[in-house]
């Protein structure tokens, strides 16, 4: 009996295996390598495509991908928020001009984003559920005043409150 076709097949097994288990479409990056860049996995995959919108960094892209949840079927592509934080320290801010000019000029457009100064902290939006409840981290260094704006409107939907 021909054996020779053996490790053709046994190759062609792994590799299907290999796709399968999802290191075909790209490298996948562990949760503390992720709240490290300023993703916690909690944005769908979905999300890291608008932020493409948002954001021309294609590293910054390319990194919310490794960090993403795949979407699937069932879930809501354009997940929303009910209010947001960001934070920022105050003695880095003035490395940070588009937050500043966003902080200083268009934050009262926002009245369901509040500002939080904590020392050593990178320029962030922490996202809120209608709970106040912290639920997402984004690291905003490189994100022009526009895309703050832009990103804040489409993803910020405050919960109104009955009477």
């Amino acid at each position: 009996m021909d054996r020779s076709y053996l490790p053709v097949a046994a190759a062609a097994v792994a590799l299907v295996l290999v796709c399968c288990s999802g290191l075909c479409r790209g490298e996948r990056l562990g949760a503390r390598e992720c709240e490290d860049l300023g993703f916690t996995g909690l944005a769908l995959c979905s999300d890291c495509n608008a932020l493409s919108e948002f954001v021309k960094d294609q590293e910054l892209v390319e990194d919310c991908h490794k960090c993403c949840t795949e979407d699937s079927d069932d879930s809501i592509s354009k997940l929303t928020f009910s209010g947001a934080i960001i934070e920022v320290c105050m003695r880095k801010l003035v490395f940070y001009p588009e937050v500043v000019g966003f902080l200083e000029e268009d934050k009262d457009d926002f009245p369901y984003v509040e500002t939080r100064y904590s020392y050593g902290s990178p320029p962030k939006l922490i996202m809120l559920d209608n709970k106040g409840e912290q639920k997402e981290t984004i690291r905003i260094d490189n994100w022009k005043r526009e895309h703050i704006r832009q990103f804040l409107k489409e993803k910020v939907k405050p919960v109104k409150l009955d009477s």
